[in-house]
């Protein structure tokens, strides 16, 4: 007995032809204009970013490096003329009352640098402090040398603040910062990606923000531990380290949430426009604020990776002289961060309370995801 054939699988049914789109309709249905929005937002986003590090790294040019001068009387004001008098203003010239003075200075954060002109001899000293930025010491080198050639005198170089030994070029604070501020926006932004990125309610708020605090904590300790006991790069100062990490990772946390739950996925784009197009390259971690264009120094300062590295080499190196701004830097963005988040899930609370709702009690308008 012959067994009847089967429907040869390949075959299509007029059916199953007539419910295919064609290709036409599959292109419209997946480029639509918020694909092609998010596709052009990223292209600029990458173009910022390579924007803004070229335009920040390409051509370090010193420009008013604060250098103590201290010289006898007589001639210290000469000096200090001398200097400011260069051509591209690279340096900016202060007379110290004493040797002594000069090089607390440095030790102080008040001047990069500390010509001592030896009156007696042809042999003077310039004093840096490369754990503050190798590069700006080594310009400032660059140009007592250049100086002193054309006086026919010579110039001895003494590093009175070096980075540790385990700190190569200084720039671990830069690194750790870089980290913190990184874990700190992308956990807040993972948060709002698995449950929505504008909060319900003020209530949920609170909840987040409480759990990006207690991130911040473990995060703060954790990377303490990588630089100090795992790498000895930053030593000591452990439990004040910790702490300027949480901190650090709370104002990125903080300010992440709240653009997202002001903005939704604007907001999470315009959290890396501003801390990493914009905030690393003018952080003062690679090339500190005298040698980057007059833009990107401008807006290092207040912005926290740059409020960051600043406070952790300060705090690390120089006894915590000069953190004041850094600090309140640093706060502004964690407790507005927290205030704007509360205010703008209160302000989608009073939205979603207009929005009309029918006869079987479903909203006419999509609430925001929570």
């Amino acid at each position: 007995m012959k067994a009847p054939s089967s429907p040869s699988t390949g075959a299509s049914s007029p059916e199953r032809d007539a419910k295919s789109p064609g290709f036409a309709a599959e292109f419209k249905d997946a480029v639509t204009l918020r694909a092609f929005g998010l596709v052009l937002g990223g292209l600029l986003v990458q173009l910022a970013f390579v924007v803004s590090y070229v335009g920040a790294f390409h051509s370090p040019v010193p420009h008013r490096i604060p250098v103590a001068v201290a010289a006898p009387q007589q001639v210290s004001a000469k000096i200090v003329a001398q200097l400011d008098a260069l051509d591209g203003d690279p340096v900016d010239a202060t007379a110290a009352p004493s040797t002594a003075a000069a090089r607390q200075w440095v030790l102080t954060r008040k001047a990069d640098a500390a010509f001592l002109f030896d009156p007696t001899g042809t042999e003077d000293t310039l004093l840096v402090a490369s754990a503050g930025g190798p590069s700006v010491s080594q310009t400032a080198t660059q140009i007592a040398q250049k100086i002193e050639t054309a006086q026919k005198r010579r110039i001895t170089v003494t590093d009175i603040r070096p980075p540790n030994a385990g700190d190569g070029r200084g720039m671990t604070s830069f690194y750790l910062v870089l980290g913190w501020v990184i874990g700190g926006y992308l956990t807040a932004t993972i948060m709002g990606m698995a449950a929505g990125s504008r909060p319900a309610n003020r209530q949920r708020t609170l909840i987040r923000l409480a759990v990006l605090v207690l991130y911040a904590v473990v995060s703060g300790i954790a990377g303490a531990v990588v630089v100090g006991p795992v790498y000895g790069a930053l030593g000591g100062h452990f439990w004040t380290l910790s702490g300027i990490g949480a901190l650090v990772v709370l104002a990125s946390a903080a300010t992440a949430l709240a653009l997202q739950t002001l903005l939704g996925l604007l907001g999470t784009g315009l959290v890396i426009l501003l801390f990493v197009v914009l905030g690393n390259p003018s952080s003062g971690g690679v090339y500190p604020a005298p040698l980057l264009p007059s833009f990107w120094s401008a807006v290092g300062q207040i912005l926290p990776p740059g409020a960051g590295t600043t406070l952790v080499r300060n705090t690390m190196y120089f006894s915590g002289h000069a953190i004041t701004s850094a600090l309140w830097v640093l706060g502004a963005y964690a407790v507005g961060g927290a205030v704007l988040a509360w205010a703008a899930s209160w302000r989608n609370e009073g939205r979603r309370s207009d929005t009309p709702v029918t006869e079987s009690g479903t909203p006419a308008r999509a609430a925001d995801a929570s």
